[in-house]
């Protein structure tokens, strides 16, 4: 008899409770370890994630969720779509896994993009009419029977065919007319291979994650899909297929796949409340397990377990079987809140983390299966943290509301661009294709080092200071000469760009161990906005001003959006996300006139975040972009002609924002484009953009060093699409994750490319 789903969870944190992936990978590429020793690592952590699934009583336990980088990949490299530049380096398998990844000298790696709405980031897989799919590797085969030794069944996971060519990009030479969705049924014959070797294996189920159908999808995309699981499902020898959609409403490929011959279909009704009454319309399901997204797999606040039993229970007997999930992977949200001990006692109270999302699902299948009361206790305990919440006083300011309540539309204006540049232009007097970078240099061990010993009390506030400003003096000495005419402090005091506001906004409390990975081995510690925000006092203008007291020229002063602060933290869920946004807009605007008034001319708000907050359905698209960019020209309104303005944007698809991005106003906006070979430049050319831009020369998520004729060839590229009056040199990015010696090596190559193309200019 084949095991029912029950109760499930989509995917699990793979980087380790204590960033052990993290530190394993760094070592490797380093060669301070060897694979086997990094192989070891990572299979301990399969091994831990396995057993502590089963134990915690999931009646199903996914697997094939680990990955030393990205699922993505993964699935490129299993299906054999590798680019020829990377098999022709002659690596072994695992260093052409990580040359696509994270490149090398010669090779730049796969462009990088954003997971859907999320701050997960995944490797773009090329496609062309030459790409051959077959099954090449058999890593997930090796992990159901790694998995199956210890005892344990697991349900390997795998991103969807359809998903991953959606999101795949046409290589470089292929025909316009090219679609990597033309290559469907070859690679549905390799899926297939798969699922029949897993079949052979012992797997009973297959999990087939098919996440871009909650975006709008095109009526060809709808019927490729219909056939593709047509295909799959009418397979003679494969498992029982589960295919999962999160992140939104699946809008029509709800009924295209609850019709497909497939055993289960996973729903998110979290994000895609609306599912919940489409479900009753679907006789497609009547011989199906329902898989049913109740608890939230992105956000970090307990569940509202009553609420989510009545939904459950309205499902019941809409189709064969209902199983209990979370809404999507648990790849987003940290560890265990058990490890936060510095957490505020009540705040932590209203937490649940990957561990305790794992309970609230096999309480809510539990109480479907046996009734209320044989999880009377944990529902009632759940209650108790819900009403608690929801009634703190901490979490309501009322000066905070009234300032919000008075705003006007003359708080979000400036004047008209013209004249904001005949001003910035007698103020600062910068040569043409002025030269910066994005903010952050590399963070030192002894950076690093310093702010643990302030942490953990063995040196005091005054000497951390100092310290800092000893390494302020030496990167303002640098950027001076290698030759920069923009200069930025570093930021070598801050932790993170979101975290450190955080730290210094009243309505945030941060995690200890709160670690969720972004890329790779790039792991983040996302804040927790559990209430009204507000700024006590400033926050960067000692920094910027004592920078500025070392050079002549102009230091940018240093702050993250609004937008980016929410998209990149735990935003409460009890308010409307742009009454949020407005109020850390007014806290941003409040420092960034402190530094204005302490003589800062430059001030950079990022903004890298507001391609990924953009809903998938276009029809909610106008709402979120209104108060993105209100919230926005709110922080950064206000300020003389004079104060030049700069954002930063990162690592999306910009076409769907231009208009936006546009709209921000701000007077330079710098912009990932050296992956992408500058062809955001075209997006921002159609729809008029006319103030400076600074389009990322060299990708920093790559520890190669770029020569200055590579980095020529991109600045006459961009000047191809951008007059050189409006036209900024910088990298793509922050610097904090590199070293030195690269960052030194390819800011020398940049200034070089620079003064290369300056003399040509007319």
């Amino acid at each position: 008899m084949t095991t029912k789903i029950g109760s499930t969870v989509l995917g699990y944190p793979r980087i380790g409770p204590n960033r052990e992936l993290k530190r394993a990978l760094e070592s490797y590429w380093a060669s301070r370890s060897s694979e086997t020793e990094l192989r070891d690592v990572a299979r301990q952590l399969r091994v831990d994630t396995w057993r502590s699934l089963k134990d915690a009583g999931l009646d199903s336990v996914p697997g094939n969720t680990f990955s030393y980088y990205d699922q993505v990949l993964d699935t490129a490299v299993t299906f054999g779509a590798v680019p020829a530049r990377y098999t022709e380096l002659g690596l072994n398998p695992l260093d052409t896994y990580f040359a696509m990844a994270r490149g090398v000298e010669s090779t730049p790696p796969l462009e990088m993009t954003k997971w859907f709405d999320t701050n997960y980031h995944y490797l773009v897989p090329e496609i062309g009419p030459d790409t051959r799919f077959a099954l090449s590797d058999r890593t997930p085969v090796e992990q159901y029977l790694e998995a199956a030794e210890l005892g344990v069944t697991t349900r390997p996971v795998l991103v969807g065919p359809l998903t991953f060519l959606l999101l795949s990009k046409s290589a470089e030479g292929a025909p316009g007319s090219f679609r990597p969705l033309d290559k469907l049924d070859e690679l549905l014959a390799a899926y297939a291979e798969l699922l029949g070797e897993l079949k052979r294996a012992g797997a009973e189920w297959v999990q087939l994650d098919e996440p871009a159908f909650a975006a709008d999808r095109t009526q060809a995309e709808l019927d490729a899909l219909r056939a593709a699981y047509r295909k799959l499902g009418d397979l003679q020898e494969r498992p029982n297929l589960l295919v999962t959609g999160y992140f939104g409403d699946l809008g029509d490929a709800l009924e295209v796949l609850a019709s497909a011959p497939v055993e289960a279909l996973g729903v998110d009704l979290v994000a895609g409340t609306s599912t919940v009454d489409k479900l009753s319309t679907l006789s497609g399901l009547r011989d199906k397990t329902l898989v049913a997204g109740l608890v939230d797999g992105r956000n970090i606040w307990r569940t509202n377990l009553d609420r989510a039993l009545t939904t459950g229970a309205t499902l019941l007997g809409l189709a064969g079987e209902l199983a209990v999930s979370t809404s999507c992977s648990l790849l987003h949200v940290p560890y265990d809140v058990e490890a936060e001990a510095q957490i505020d006692p009540q705040v932590k109270s209203w937490l649940a983390f990957a561990a305790q999302k794992v309970r609230e699902v096999v309480v809510l299948g539990r109480a479907l299966r046996e009734g209320r009361d044989a999880v009377a206790d944990d529902l009632a305990e759940a209650a108790a943290a819900v009403a608690d919440r929801a009634g703190a006083e901490r979490i309501r300011n009322n000066r905070v509301r009234a300032r919000l309540q008075s705003l006007r539309p003359e708080h979000s204006r400036r004047n008209d661009y013209a004249l904001r540049q005949q001003a910035q232009e007698k103020s600062l007097r910068l040569p043409p294709l002025p030269t910066t970078t994005i903010g952050s240099f590399p963070q030192t061990t002894d950076v690093r080092k310093a702010r643990a010993e302030l942490r953990n009390g063995t040196i005091d506030d005054a000497a951390y200071k100092q310290r800092m400003r000893d390494e302020i003096q030496r990167v303002i000495k640098l950027q001076e000469d290698l030759g920069l005419d923009v200069l930025v402090h570093g930021e070598p005091e801050r932790n993170d760009m979101v975290q450190y506001f955080s730290e210094l906004l009243e309505g945030f409390v941060s995690t200890h161990k709160g670690w969720v990975q972004s890329y790779g081995s790039r792991c983040v510690r996302p804040p927790i906005l559990f209430g009204d925000v507000s700024r006590p006092k400033p926050m960067t203008v000692e920094w910027a001003t004592y920078a500025q007291k070392l050079t002549e020229k102009p230091v940018k002063g240093m702050l993250t959006g609004p937008v980016t602060i929410l998209a990149w933290s735990f935003v409460r869920d009890d308010q409307p996300l742009a009454d949020t946004a407005k109020q850390v807009a007014l806290a941003i605007r409040d420092e960034v006139h402190d530094l204005e008034a302490a003589g800062i001319r430059v001030v950079q708000v990022d903004e890298p975040a507001l391609r990924e907050l953009l809903p998938l359905r276009s029809v909610q698209h106008k709402e979120y972009l209104d108060w993105a960019v209100e919230s926005f020209r709110l922080a950064t309104s206000g300020v003389a002609d004079s104060t030049q303005i700069h954002t930063h944007l990162c690592y999306s698809e910009f076409g769907d924002v231009i208009n936006a991005i546009v709209a921000l106003e701000a007077d330079v906006t710098s912009i990932e484009a050296a992956r992408s070979r500058m062809e955001v430049l075209a997006d921002l050319n159609a729809v008029g953009f006319a103030k400076g831009v600074g389009p990322g020369v060299y990708d920093i998520h790559s520890p190669r060093v770029p020569e200055t004729e590579e980095v020529t060839a991109l600045l006459r590229a961009a000047l191809e699409a951008v007059p050189a009056q409006r036209l900024w040199v910088n990298p793509d990015c922050g610097l904090k994750t590199r070293g030195y010696t690269e960052v030194n090596a390819a800011l020398k190559n940049m200034i070089s490319a620079t003064a290369a193309v300056r003399p040509t200019l007319r």
